[in-house]
């Protein structure tokens, strides 16, 4: 596949100044780091960005890819300056700041860095969303070696220096072209860019400094959290790297649907079935709610549809912020099965309240029908 135009890569003009292309790069490397974007293409659109970064920055560079395009002699950065994890010199992300913002050279390779964060997706009912919970949970996660304390030598050993880059995991690597002698830096291949050797590995993390490890982790679950939610456990991620502080964990809650209560932020909806006497003469009626049966009057005449607040019986804010409603829904049943002493009682009622259906009285529904046909 050809590559992009250095121009069209970073979205400015070909007359662009340099601080709208260290603008533009800024933006975009922030947007595509693999640090902080988890995209699939992520890493790629990074190196891209670079690397045409690295060309139009420099004015002399510029000036040949200008003239000569891609097809230029080597040194744009795509002469192998962006292979591995080092990203064409930019050894992470505090180097991209610290190349607009001051500090300078690349990020010292044995500085402690925080470990990375995890998460977690619980699945827990709708009770316990509502109500919260106590509970264990195990993940697996990079901890230090216990052996090697982290530094990755065998025990009454510890890492050495790199002599090829003095410790300061990158080399310098020059080459000759017809425009002049040019210099790259790269992560030096002798330590892997870590800046140091390790002559005796520990046998029990292979000279990683960590170890992978299953760690049980009491999780209490906060009254109404919803579906969807995360909470962060400080320092619970995996560990950090050359003594660096431990990631998060950030545990994702996903609240399994109820069979009747619908939940709405801190408002529970219940939809309660009434039978057509209850309706129509009122009644008292034990509604369900979370918080236990409660009663509820429902006056004479009402009719589907009709909604009732309880107070207090909805969920707890999360953030300590009071307690919800819960709405119940009336809905009138109209039964199915009916006894030939009910229908007539039925027929009676629809007699003395003048609602016998009759070649004079003609229904509602009988209405709408002719006013859509058109009759």
């Amino acid at each position: 596949m050809s590559k992009r135009d250095y121009y069209e890569v970073l979205g400015i003009e070909k007359n662009a100044s340099q601080d709208e292309i260290r603008k533009a790069y800024r933006r975009l490397s922030k947007k595509y780091h693999p640090d902080l974007n988890k995209e699939a293409d992520a890493e790629d659109k990074f190196k891209e960005v670079t690397e045409a970064y690295e060309v139009l920055s420099d004015e002399q560079k510029r000036a040949q890819y200008d003239q000569f395009g891609h097809a230029g002699p080597q040194g744009f950065g795509g002469g192998g300056g962006f292979g591995g994890s080092d990203f064409g010199g930019f050894g992470g992300f505090e180097d991209i700041f610290s190349t607009f913002f001051g500090g300078g050279g690349r990020r010292d390779p044995n500085a402690p860095r925080q470990g990375s964060d995890l998460q977690y997706t619980m699945t827990i009912t709708f009770e316990e969303a509502a109500f919260g919970k106590e509970t264990i949970i195990e993940i697996p996660r990079e901890e230090t070696c216990s052996t090697c304390h982290g530094n990755g030598a065998k025990p009454g050993t510890k890492p050495e220096t790199c002599s090829h880059c003095h410790g300061s995991g990158e080399v310098s690597v020059e080459q000759n072209t017809p425009f002049g002698r040019m210099v790259n830096r790269r992560a030096c291949q002798h330590c892997q860019g870590t800046g140091k050797f390790i002559k005796e590995k520990c046998h029990t993390c292979g000279g990683d400094g960590r170890v992978q490890k299953r760690k049980k982790l009491n999780v209490k679950i906060p009254k109404g959290v919803d579906d969807g939610q995360q909470m962060r456990m400080s320092g619970q991620g995996e560990a950090g790297i050359n003594g660096g502080p431990p990631g998060d964990l950030y545990v994702v809650f996903h609240v399994k649907p109820h069979e009747y209560f619908e939940r709405d932020g801190d408002d529970i909806y219940f939809e309660m079935p009434i039978t057509f006497v209850q309706a129509a003469l009122g009644d008292e009626i034990e509604v369900p709610t979370l918080h236990g049966n409660v009663k509820l009057k429902v006056p004479a005449g009402t009719q589907t549809g009709t909604r009732f607040r309880l107070r207090g019986k909805g969920v707890h804010n999360v953030r300590g912020h009071g307690i919800g409603d819960q709405h119940v829904l009336v809905k009138i049943i109209t039964p199915t099965k009916l006894t030939e002493q009910q229908k007539e009682a039925l027929r009676h009622f629809a007699d003395v309240s003048g609602q016998t259906p009759d070649e004079h009285n003609e229904s509602f529904f009988e209405k709408v029908k002719r006013t859509f046909k058109g009759d």
